[in-house]
């Protein structure tokens, strides 16, 4: 059973839309300006929750304690 030449173009050209568009995705999925975007907001986020904000005060408030009493001893 031979094919239409015209059916078997459009299928070439259907499979090649398909490919670009698979790449397309691939290539936003995996752009590391998108990443690094993300990973900054998932921080922000984090640094919102008042329990990591105070706890990173009180672990900043210890060591500054503690580097001025090394320094004045």
């Amino acid at each position: 059973m031979a094919r239409d030449p015209d059916a078997i173009q459009r299928d070439i050209e259907k499979a090649r839309e398909a490919l670009a568009s698979s790449l397309d995705e691939l290539e936003t999925k995996a752009n590391p300006t998108r990443a690094v975007e993300a990973g900054k907001a998932g921080l922000q986020e984090k640094l919102e929750d008042p329990r990591v904000r105070y706890a990173l005060i009180g672990v900043g408030t210890l060591a500054a304690v503690l580097v001025l009493r090394k320094l004045l001893r």
